[in-house]
């Protein structure tokens, strides 16, 4: 079980497994942690004060600096560094654990584990960007120019060589460190230990000194270069297997005479262990350098890497709300059935336990990161502008480009923007798996608009017929010049040459020339290309196959391109208009992304007429925190039908309607969950919307004190919280009560004391709003007793005021200093 809680991010075990933490020292005023600095004293003098659980993790986990530590169990405080003393094994946070660019989990001299792929493929993105623009400049210029160590990237890249020292400085937010093989701190090492091959400059393997023994050799390092540069990349691309060959991997590694032990270590247990594979299929013969494993990447136990088409049958939730008193865990179990309805029942079921907790909210962010979960708080202001769509102020350069924009003075016009439910229904809507591109165009694609001609004009409809048929656009501006000379690279020559070949004199800017140069320079193979005729009509839709020419012979319009038509209208028929702004008349200009109408664009040329999802589509999640605290009907508006099973895309009953703002089609995607919270205890919305009760299933998670322990520091927490609930609940009622997840983290009694100070009886007083001998009643504080958590003392009637004025006698309710649990004794 994990001992991980949000006020201890860094735990240490020793040979044992008994646990140990950084502990602070608040004998100076302020709570701190204590670093000794190498080669200093215990004194404390000398010590390094840090307040930060990130920084105490980068002293001891990579700074490798001793920090005041104690035992769980109580005892003596001593400055302690991991991997050596006591410390073998760490614990941490695992977003500590992203910043640092670490793993959550190492043990001492397991050095292969500091440094994980993830980060260090990061920093290789961050030195792309400082080479492109200078980004990041005050931590790579610090390292000058590289010179000896260099390191291969896992992933595919127009350069796949970095130097050791700026990467490993970035992710340790260093400027200075060794970039060789010397110490195990030093770069070159640190990277080689962390699976990732050293090479020179020239992309050359270089061996690593055999007699350093801080240096992984052998099967160690077969295995890990192996998951970094070929196991881990296939699953990025969301292979469904991976082969690799045993003398592709030898050549990658520049290893000789080895093939045994790299067939050895690919087929053996550790890797499939390491890697999260089942034992791979193998060519024969074996070993040999022709020898292939093939893994199959379906399954692995990890929910980060569970092929879902394996683990897909669970019942669907579609519209849920988790309700419950407070701290019952509604958020945590939130993101356990997100998880399970992303990457089905098996992969969740492998995730349930404190102990796999981790792994979860591993699984759940990266899921996050893909945008197949977002996350939401509902508040009482919320609107239906900002959860499906609104109107908003926009001064770019297009505005007033579609009709859809208001405009209400000068400068300043209102533009519709999608709210959180309407992005995530159309991520939902347009997924595919498994990279299926069937009916779907790329919608981060650029598309250019062209007009070869009108249709109405014969001399011009034979110029569209030619391109239609010959699979190219063309366009007659420009003149006689070919414009792929190098020397009109620079959009400024290209402008002096056109006037100077026009008019001599000529000092105006020509349109046409900007035409041409689009044509030429800012289109690109790859590209979408539409046709029309001049006005609003669609001829043509395809994609820019090859680069600009000019073709002196042509008997027409000489600027040209190649483009393979993906869709044609031989038949001369008005389709629908896809981009809501009509077309200018003989120009080629790029399309507002943002304008442009993809669902009418694909049934155009697709032959479908409506939005629609995907059979592949993979589910994605909404989750709503506190759902009953916002107006149900005003931030919901006319889709509260939509959420309904049977009226979602592609149910019996399909509803679609026009959404206010953008004048677009919508519906709800059937792959789109919605799970929302509710704590009952919240007195700010009386009641819930009745719409929304008829068309969610509710479910309620309620105190378990069977989850803690019968004995912290001698308290038995079962009893205490069982006790306080029954009183609650006599008192008030049972959607008061207090949730388990108060007292989940506590591990002491300060622990305990912290939360009944500082949660547990502000939580009551509020309950009861104020009303102190309600709270005494819950925490058994009677007259009779000794006083275990509040004492009272009488006020004295003040001269003047009669005793009869005030009904009853005034008492002064204070919190004690120190606690009395000796009623749930365990």
């Amino acid at each position: 079980m994990s001992k991980l809680t949000d006020m201890r991010r860094l735990v240490f075990y020793d040979a044992e497994g008994a646990p140990y933490r950084p502990v602070r020292d608040g004998g100076g005023g302020r709570s701190v942690f204590k670093i000794k600095p190498k080669g200093a004293s215990n004194r404390a003098a000398d010590a390094i004060h840090i307040e930060e659980w990130l920084e105490v993790a980068r002293a001891m986990l990579i700074d490798n600096l001793a920090a005041r530590c104690q035992a769980f169990a109580g005892g003596q405080v001593n400055y302690l560094k991991f991997g050596a003393e006591k410390l073998v094994r760490y614990e941490l946070d695992p977003e500590l654990a992203q910043a640092l660019g670490v793993l959550t989990h190492g043990t001492a001299g397991d050095v292969a584990g500091i440094i994980s792929r993830h980060a260090v493929e990061q920093a290789m993105d961050a030195f792309d960007q400082y080479r492109l623009n200078g980004e990041g400049e005050g931590v790579f210029s610090q390292f000058g120019n590289p010179r000896d160590y260099w390191v291969r990237s896992t992933r595919e890249r127009h350069n796949r060589v970095y130097p050791t020292k700026p990467l490993v400085g970035y992710i340790q937010k260093k400027t200075e460190l060794n970039g060789g093989w010397g110490q195990k701190a030093d770069a070159a090492a640190r990277l080689h230990n962390a699976g990732f091959i050293i090479v020179d400059s020239g992309d050359k393997p270089v061996a690593p000194p055999e007699d350093y023994d801080h240096l992984i050799h052998g099967a160690d390092r077969i295995r890990l270069c192996a998951l970094n540069y070929d196991i881990e990349p296939a699953r990025e691309r969301d292979a469904s297997k991976v082969s690799v060959r045993a003398g592709d991997l030898a050549a990658a590694m520049g290893l000789k005479d080895a093939l045994p032990n790299i067939c050895q270590a690919l087929g053996g247990e550790k890797f499939q262990q390491l890697a999260g594979v089942s034992a791979p299929t193998f060519t024969e013969p074996n070993p040999s350098s022709s020898t292939i494993f093939t893994y199959i990447l379906g399954s692995q136990a990890e929910a980060d890497t569970v092929e879902e088409a394996t683990t897909r049958s669970m019942p669907s939730a579609t519209n849920l709300i988790l309700y419950g008193p407070p701290g019952t865990g509604k958020t945590y179990k939130t993101a356990w059935e997100a998880v399970r309805l992303c990457l089905g029942e098996q992969a969740a079921t492998a995730l349930q336990g404190d102990e796999k907790r981790e792994a979860l909210m591993a699984a759940y962010r990266r899921l996050v990161s893909e945008e197949r979960i977002e996350f939401v708080t509902f508040h009482q202001s919320m609107s239906y502008e900002e959860f499906v769509e609104g109107l908003r102020p926009s001064t770019g350069d297009d505005a007033g480009e579609a009709p859809e924009e208001i405009d209400v003075g000068t400068g300043f016009r209102l533009k519709p923007h999608d709210g959180v439910f309407k992005r995530v229904s159309e991520r939902a809507r347009l997924d595919r798996r498994n990279n299926d591109t069937s009916g779907r165009l790329d919608r981060s694609g650029r598309v250019f608009k062209v007009a070869l001609g009108r249709r109405q004009v014969e001399e011009e409809r034979e110029r569209i017929r030619f391109g239609l048929n010959n699979e190219l656009i063309h366009v007659g501006w420009g003149g006689d010049i070919d414009w792929s000379d190098e020397r009109f690279d620079d959009f400024n020559e290209i402008f002096s040459e056109w006037r100077l070949q026009k008019d001599p004199e000529a000092t105006g800017h020509d349109g046409n020339v900007v035409i041409t140069f689009s044509f030429r320079s800012d289109m690109q193979v790859g590209d979408y290309v539409v046709v029309s005729d001049g006005r609003d009509r669609i001829q043509a839709f395809g994609r820019v196959s090859g680069e600009y020419y000019y073709d002196a012979d042509a008997s027409f319009h000489p600027h040209r391109r190649r483009v393979e038509w993906l869709w044609r209208d031989d038949a001369g028929t008005d389709r629908s208009r896809f981009y809501p702004n009509p077309f200018r008349r003989h120009s080629v200009y790029k399309l507002n992304q943002s304008l442009i109408d993809w669902d009418a664009l694909e049934a155009i040329v697709f032959g479908d007429e409506a939005p629609r999802e995907s059979g592949s589509a993979r589910d994605h999640v909404l989750i709503i925190d506190e759902i009953n605290r916002a107006n149900i009907s005003k931030v919901f508006g006319e889709l509260i039908t939509l959420l309904e099973p049977d009226k979602r895309l592609g149910g019996p009953n399909e509803i679609r309607v026009v959404l206010p703002y953008s004048k677009k089609p919508f519906g709800v995607p059937a792959n789109l969950h919605i799970i929302g919270t509710m704590n009952t205890a919240d007195r700010s919305i009386a009641l819930l919307d009745t719409a929304l009760r008829r068309r969610f299933a509710f479910r309620e998670l309620m105190p378990d004190p069977s989850v803690l322990s019968t004995n912290v520091d001698g308290i038995n927490l079962q009893k205490l919280l069982t006790t306080i609930n029954d009183r609650v609940e006599y008192i008030f009622d049972r959607e008061h009560q207090i949730g388990h997840a108060y007292f989940t983290g506590c591990n002491t009694l300060g622990d305990v004391e912290e939360v009944m100070r500082h949660k547990i009886i502000p939580l009551l007083a509020e309950y009861f709003y104020e009303d102190w001998s309600k709270v005494a009643a819950v925490l058994g504080d009677t007259e009779q007793g000794q006083p275990r958590f509040l004492e009272a003392r009488r006020l004295a009637v003040p001269a003047g005021i009669g005793e009869d004025d005030f009904a009853g006698e005034k008492l002064r309710w204070r919190v004690k200093g120190q606690f009395d649990f000796s009623g749930f004794a365990s």
